[in-house]
């Protein structure tokens, strides 16, 4: 009779054991490379963030880069809780994406109405002329 297929030499652990890496590594590299990509999307968010706030303090007078800046703020936020929800597998984080994305495209519809019916009052869209609107 010949060996039990249970009972093998020390090469073949070895051999099994070589196997059983090769297997893992990919999810390993995966999850690696996953990690790497969460932390790529975050400094990109962050960038995102930070462009949108000096855009507010260094630019008072025109109230359209104002609104562009407040829109790259929410787009910051978006790519936030789009890269989490894709990291978690999750999918609530995609869909209040979604949602703060129909806010903010009524927000920025509602904002350049007001600014395209205030220049035609008063002929300009300086923030400094706005401390004269009364309501």
């Amino acid at each position: 009779m010949g060996k039990s297929s249970l009972v093998g030499r020390a090469s073949d652990c070895d051999s099994g054991g070589q196997r059983f890496k090769s297997v893992l590594l990919p999810f390993l590299l995966l999850k690696i490379k996953k990690s790497t990509m969460l932390l790529d999307f975050l400094f990109i968010s962050f960038v995102l963030f930070l462009l949108g706030v000096l855009g507010i303090i260094l630019n008072r007078k025109n109230i359209i880069l104002i609104l562009i800046a407040i829109e790259l703020i929410l787009l910051a936020v978006n790519l936030n809780f789009i890269v989490f929800s894709v990291f978690l597998d999750d999918l609530l984080g995609q869909v209040f994406s979604l949602l703060i994305l129909t806010i903010a495209a009524a927000e920025s519809a509602v904002g350049l109405a007001i600014v395209v019916i205030y220049y035609r009052v008063r002929g300009s869209i300086l923030i400094e002329n706005l401390a004269v609107m009364r309501g």
